[in-house]
């Protein structure tokens, strides 16, 4: 799989598939972030980065290499939190602000990942995954052919870590707007179904 940098540069993107503009989606941290490109039904690449570094990306792009950016968005059930979860609210608003049309980015909250792809709120992040890599094709080798070997990659091979929530982030959206959603879900949150 090709660096965050390489894949970030707009003439690598001419090479990415067939939508040639895949979804961007961010798993934000207080340090650092899991990221996906997902372009159709293809990991075109992923990974987990400083924050720094993928808000220098962000800056440097301004969305030419990609359709949608999606963030996963902080959400309150009346609990006391901690400085992490302000930290991370501060960077998911910097990296929208990055996009080249930050009202056109898709905030996404965690329960409606776990809705779309468990069909229940109390679904676990090993739920997730699990339904992540039965949407997948079974093409590598290994005993998670999804994800694959070195030698026989799967269409998952180098998703861990956070790359997965920011993987499932990525198939909400992809799935819950269509191919090419229209103007006029752009920039709206992904609202919580219950």
């Amino acid at each position: 799989m090709q660096a965050i940098s390489d894949i970030w540069k707009g003439d690598s993107v001419t090479h990415l598939g067939p939508l040639a503009r895949p979804i961007l989606a961010i798993d934000p941290g207080t340090t650092q972030s899991g990221w996906c490109f997902l372009d159709g039904d293809r990991v075109i690449d992923s990974g987990v980065s400083p924050n720094d570094d993928v808000l220098r990306h962000l800056q440097a792009s301004r969305s030419g290499d990609c359709r949608v950016l999606a963030i996963e968005m902080i959400a309150s059930y009346g609990m006391a939190v901690g400085r992490e979860v302000f930290e991370t609210c501060v960077w998911i608003g910097r990296f929208q602000q990055a996009w080249s049309d930050p009202t056109a980015v898709r905030r996404v909250y965690r329960q409606t990942v776990k809705l779309h792809l468990c069909k229940t709120a109390k679904a676990k992040d090993a739920n997730i995954r699990q339904a992540l890599l039965d949407l997948f094709p079974a093409t590598g080798g290994g005993k998670t052919p999804q994800i694959g070997t070195k030698g026989q990659p799967g269409p998952l091979y180098g998703v861990s870590s956070h790359a997965w929530a920011a993987l499932a982030v990525a198939v909400t959206v992809r799935d819950q707007t269509g191919s090419d959603p229209p103007a006029a879900v752009q920039g709206e949150l992904l609202a919580e179904t219950t």
